[in-house]
């Protein structure tokens, strides 16, 4: 059995080669051109974010088996997959602490502005007069409203965390759903009320974008916006505008569009004192770490057996 690995860098850590591989091919990274000579004759491949798009995988007629190395898998034609009897499994579930204590963090964080804080500490705090210094106002978490985008193992072990600290939590349904289920709240009800509106949904052509110049209209000017999910739910032009012009007061992403991302994004280039960008890491704890590398594991042994895991299919 030959398993290709196409990205292993993007793991902190290097997954082991299984006893019942005959060729383990483990690469650091891949280039999209590459895919066609170093997936030839490969029964199994291990992805993170690199995609398999139906033009490739048609054209890999040995290919058995896709391992997503993320519980994610957008990077994965499914349905070319479906038709073609190619089996795809996730790691669901791997870093939900991981994720959702970030989303804590980053809360904190942002309400009491301890990006300014901290920079003011080396420079202005030396000229002070007083033993403080005031600059940006300091917000509680307690008693704020949380807004929640996604109901998934994530999304819930962030309630559970915000409601240990004293927030409120509102859970969104669909944009533009009139029937709203039980425990849910309508969409357009939950960008306007949150104090805090966090994103953890799939990526798909339905919420692609789902944040873009009218959800942030309604949200309050004291809001902030967390994204630990994928970039493409947020139009980033529109966040970057609405950052500048003070319609909301601040975003933590730990996820971009384009990733790396391209050096004249507008968040990057944003000097905000209340944007925290980060690379991608939110699920990195090493608990999460160690919980994705069981899971791929766990599923390359299923497929071995014959009794797939974690099927996304």
């Amino acid at each position: 059995m030959k398993i290709v690995t196409l990205d292993a860098d993007t793991l902190p850590v290097e997954l082991q080669k299984p006893d019942f591989c005959d060729r383990w091919v483990y690469r650091k990274s891949t280039d999209e051109r590459e895919l066609l000579a170093v997936l030839d004759n490969a029964e199994v491949v291990i992805t993170n974010k690199v995609p398999l798009r139906a033009e490739i995988l048609k054209q890999l007629p040995a290919l058995r088996f896709i391992c997503v190395a993320a519980t994610g898998f957008d990077c994965v034609d499914i349905d070319y997959c479906r038709q073609r009897g190619i089996a795809v499994s996730n790691v669901p579930g791997y870093s939900s602490r991981s994720v959702s204590e970030g989303v804590i963090a980053s809360i904190f964080a942002l309400r009491r502005n301890l990006l300014q804080y901290a920079s003011a500490s080396s420079r202005e705090w030396l000229h002070s007069d007083h033993f403080c210094l005031h600059k940006a106002p300091i917000n509680d978490i307690q008693d704020a409203t949380l807004g929640i985008i996604g109901r998934g193992e994530i999304g819930g072990a962030v309630a559970r965390l915000a409601r240990g600290v004293g927030m409120k939590v509102l859970f969104a349904e669909y944009k533009g759903q009139q029937n709203v289920r039980s425990g849910y709240q309508a969409f357009d009800e939950v960008v306007r009320e949150s104090d805090i509106l966090t994103l953890h949904c799939p990526l798909s052509p339905e919420t692609r974008q789902l944040i873009d110049h009218s959800v942030l209209a309604m949200m309050k000017s004291s809001s902030l916006l967390i994204n630990t999910a994928r970039g493409g739910l947020i139009d980033e032009d529109a966040l970057a505008d609405a950052l500048m012009r003070g319609k909301i007061s601040g975003a933590a992403l730990d996820v971009l569009t384009q990733e790396p991302p391209h050096p004249h994004n507008p968040l990057l280039t944003l000097k905000h004192p209340n944007l925290l960008i980060t690379p991608h890491i939110a699920w990195a704890s090493q608990t999460g770490v160690s919980n994705l590398i069981k899971g791929i594991h766990y599923n390359l042994a299923g497929y071995f057996c014959g009794a797939v895991k974690n099927s996304v299919i």
